[in-house]
Formats: C-alpha cells, sequence, structure tokens
C-alpha cells in the first residue's frame, strides 16, 4: 500500500511539471510547492533532471520540424554562403548568444541560487511579479519574424531567461515576455523562447549525468522516478499544444490571472 501512494505522489509530481513546463507559471515553482505538499524531499537534482528530460524529449519531438530546417540552414550557409540559409543561420547564431546568460549564471551562480530562494515564500513572490509582467505585455503584438531579430533582441532575451534560473520565475514567462517586449510576433516569440529552452535544457542533462549516477536512492525510486518521467513526457506533450493555441490567440493575460491569485495564496496561507 506504501507503495502505491508513494507512485501516486510521483505520478501526481510528473503531472505537476509537465503541465507547468510549458506554460508561464513555473514549472520549479510549482514542483517545491507541490513536494511540500505531499510530504517529499529530493535530495540532489536526480528528480529535475529526469523530469526536465522528459519534457525536453515531448518539447523536442513538437518543434522537430524547426530544430531539423535551422539545423540544416545552420549548416548549409556555413558551407554554400546562400542567401536562402542566411535567415536560418542568424536565428541559430541567436539562440547561441541567448544561451550565454543562462549558461555562465548556472556555472558560477546556480546552487547559491537555489539555497537563497528555494522557498515557497519566494516562490509566491516570484509568481506575482511573473503576473505583472504578463499584465503589463498583454495587449502587445510585435512584427519582428525570425529574420528580422538582432543581436539585441537574443541578449535581453537570454538575460531574462538566466533570471529564471531563480525559482518561482517562469523560464517559459520570462523568455516569452521579453520576446513579445522586444517586438517578437507571438509565432517567433514562442519559437525562439522554445529553442532557447533545448540547449540550456540538454546543457542541464550533461551537467548532471554525475548526480544520476551517484543517487543513493535510484534503486528503490526507480519505479516512482519512472512514473514521473512517462507522466511528464505525456502532460508536455499536450500541455505545449495547449500553449501554442494561448499564444496563438494572444490570451497570455489569464495566465497573470492565475499567478496573481496563486501567488497571493501562496502568502496568507503557507
Amino acid at each position: 500500500m506504501e507503495d502505491i501512494i508513494l507512485w501516486l505522489k510521483y505520478l501526481f509530481l510528473g503531472f505537476v511539471q509537465g503541465a507547468t513546463e510549458p506554460i508561464p507559471v513555473s514549472s520549479s515553482g510549482h514542483l517545491i510547492i507541490a513536494q511540500k505538499l505531499l510530504g517529499l524531499k529530493q535530495n540532489g537534482l536526480s528528480f529535475e533532471i529526469l523530469t526536465n528530460t522528459a519534457s525536453l524529449i515531448a518539447i523536442c519531438f513538437i518543434f522537430r520540424k524547426d530544430i531539423g530546417r535551422l539545423i540544416t540552414g545552420f549548416v548549409q550557409f556555413i558551407l554554400t554562403r546562400k542567401e536562402e540559409y542566411k535567415s536560418d543561420f542568424m536565428f541559430s547564431l541567436y539562440i547561441i548568444i541567448g544561451t550565454m546568460p543562462s549558461v555562465i549564471v548556472a556555472l558560477f551562480f546556480k546552487d547559491q541560487i537555489e539555497e537563497i530562494f528555494s522557498s515557497v515564500h519566494t516562490v509566491s513572490i516570484a509568481l506575482l511579479v511573473t503576473g505583472v509582467a504578463l499584465w503589463l505585455i498583454r495587449n502587445l503584438r510585435g512584427r519582428k519574424q525570425d529574420g528580422d531579430l538582432k543581436a539585441k533582441d537574443a541578449v535581453i532575451v537570454g538575460l531574462a531567461q538566466a533570471v529564471a534560473l531563480i525559482p518561482g520565475i517562469s523560464r517559459s514567462g520570462a523568455t516569452v515576455i521579453s520576446s513579445i517586449a522586444v517586438g517578437m510576433k507571438q509565432e517567433t516569440a514562442l519559437r525562439f523562447s522554445f529553442m532557447l529552452y533545448i540547449p540550456i535544457s540538454l546543457g542541464g542533462l550533461v551537467m548532471g549525468a554525475s548526480d544520476i549516477a551517484s543517487d543513493p536512492n535510484r534503486a528503490q525510486l526507480a519505479i516512482p522516478y519512472l512514473i514521473a518521467f512517462i507522466t511528464t513526457l505525456i502532460v508536455t506533450y499536450f500541455s505545449m499544444r495547449w500553449f501554442m493555441g494561448i499564444m496563438a490567440k494572444g490570451n497570455l493575460k489569464y495566465f497573470s490571472y492565475y499567478c496573481f491569485v496563486a501567488g497571493i495564496l501562496l502568502l496568507i496561507f503557507m
């Protein structure tokens, strides 16, 4: 019976991760809250890395055509210098530029950030900040498409992604908000945001591989971790598809309402 309860708890954690990773409400913040409610304490980064990897697989599958086109365009432009590949080359280059701030901050400050800010109180404040930002850009409709981006746009969005290393600040929210703020169209903002997610998540997987290998609870929690992984994979796919529809309609204001309500309730009750 205890095993079944534990499996259900990890299924719930997988659902929370999958549902919140693509949308601008902070998956890390919601996992902190969910673990506190369930009385679970994760030692090390194994669980976070596994569930993030599941979300990464789902998002890569959804954007597989974009990923293939960008890789092809990047390589072909280097080899041929043909103008037809330049837009994809520059977009790929801006993804690399936008990834750099998060890489630098993660390498030097990630442990300190998580130690200082991994509390429910911090998550509640961060959710309120996210809500305000979503509200401010709710009516913006940019014109920049993939070929119109500049290096400064990539730097600004990259810095926003670095700020999202603070638990409670949504990564997708920070990057989508900043992308729209610098004038990107909804579709371009969504694509650029999640293209930035892929290299930073891959880097986290590589850097955290040793945590998984050395996890003392690996054998004991193999089944719960597998349940969480599969749940995260499936739920992320459908959550991402749903969010793409929301972005197409420009209805980000509803997420600001959620962040306000969730942040206030956390401040009051937790």
